[in-house]
């Protein structure tokens, strides 16, 4: 039986908890989507996705066209939208798969459309409008004043609904800095976005679905909630940014990132450590090596910067940090052994590293901390009491 020698503990009962908490900030109207991409920011998608859906969640999102049908090949059936592109040679395995995918604008529209008209049932899709992000989606920003750009925009809705083979079901956009202290962005962003809404409404049009307010958008901007909400990095337990006030809402780390000491040895005053000889012991200590490193998703930016927990005492973290090992500096914490355990996100004691210190280290954000963890890293799961194990 394989022993992880490094293991991502996820606590599928603070998930549970976190959504509960948002839901209950959430407009009462409003359906709940739970972003489960990347796997699920490093948690895993499929098991965070099925606690997502028992705790209250409508729908899934997701950002590639593949993440959405292994959750289809894992008996998932929600709704589950796909924000990423989408080649048109892949609508067959939209249909197949029932799934709802996101257009950008009217070409993408109509390359979907020729594909998908003989198909035996309309691909359903949500149009994306980009009201600010700067990144995909149709462009409304300060221009769409303008008389002639509002009439475009609205011709080239009015030509995409009338597209056949899709079922544009579904308009949303998103924030670039809702989990800032200054609202001003934001609000500029929603009042564009109701212009348009307001704008379709008077021309008939009116859809289904309608959605803005990513995690931030949840605590801060009520106005944005729509018909449904997307929650990602809140339901894990982490905080948008450090701008946002925590005491807004609780939210429970689900992560505790851990491994063990496999070797133990004392050196001498000069010693150098691993690769290029960047640390050098100022004194007689004692090493520890730690097997996790860059190919496990720890980042070689830890190299001489940071800590790890061993015994409940902080160990700086000494030299570069290499493919598969990092070492530590154990030299003032007592009887330090192979097998002792090494916490490099969560509680140790009475002592803590969260992801978001871990991100001000190497000048990132938590997303990045738990995103860039590798299949390498086992996934352990527990929820009262129960625990299972999972890539």
């Amino acid at each position: 039986m394989e022993y992880p020698l490094v293991k991502a503990k996820i606590s599928l009962n603070a998930i549970q908890k976190n959504i509960q908490n948002l839901k209950q900030m959430t407009n009462s109207q409003s359906r709940f989507m739970a972003v489960v991409k990347a796997e699920a920011y490093g948690h895993g998608a499929v098991r965070v996705a099925r606690t997502a859906l028992k705790s209250g969640a409508d729908w899934l999102g997701v950002a590639r066209l593949h993440e959405a049908v292994e959750l289809r090949n894992n008996g998932i059936d929600s709704p589950v939208l796909v924000f990423g592109y989408v080649h048109p040679s892949q609508v067959d395995v939209i249909n197949d798969h029932d799934l709802v995918v996101t257009v950008y604008d009217l070409d993408m529209a109509e390359q979907l459309s020729w594909q998908a008209k003989n198909l035996r049932k309309p691909i359903k899709t949500h149009l994306k409008v980009d009201t600010g992000m700067g990144r995909v989606g149709m462009v409304i920003n300060k221009d769409f004043s303008d008389t002639l750009a509002r009439k475009q925009v609205l011709k080239d809705i009015e030509k995409m609904i009338k597209l056949p083979g899709i079922d544009l079901c579904g308009i949303y956009t998103h924030f670039a800095s809702a989990d800032s202290k200054d609202r001003t962005y934001t609000d500029l962003q929603i009042n564009l976005f109701d212009s348009l809404l307001e704008d379709l409404k008077k021309n008939s049009i009116e859809f289904e679905m309608v959605h803005a307010a990513n995690s931030a958008g949840i605590i801060e901007f009520p106005q944005s909630h729509y018909d449904m909400v997307r929650a990602g990095i809140s339901i894990y337990g982490l905080y948008p940014s450090l701008e946002m006030d925590p005491s807004k809402i609780k939210l429970i780390p689900a992560m505790t990132l851990a491994s063990i000491v496999t070797s133990v040895k004392k050196v001498s005053k000069g010693f150098y450590v691993s690769y290029g000889m960047t640390h050098e012991t100022k004194e007689e200590t004692t090493l520890a090596s730690v097997p996790i490193g860059y190919a496990d998703g720890f980042s070689r930016r830890f190299s001489s910067n940071g800590y790890m927990l061993v015994k409940g005492y902080k160990a700086p973290i000494v030299g570069r940090v290499c493919m598969d090992q990092t070492m530590i500096d154990v030299g003032g914490i007592p009887d330090i052994n192979s097998g002792n355990e090494v916490v490099l996100i969560g509680s140790q004691g009475d002592v803590t590293i969260g992801a978001d210190e871990l991100a001000n280290k190497i000048n990132t954000i938590n997303y990045e901390i738990t995103s860039a963890l590798t299949s390498r890293v086992k996934r352990v799961y527990s929820d009262s009491g129960s625990s299972s194990k999972s890539g």
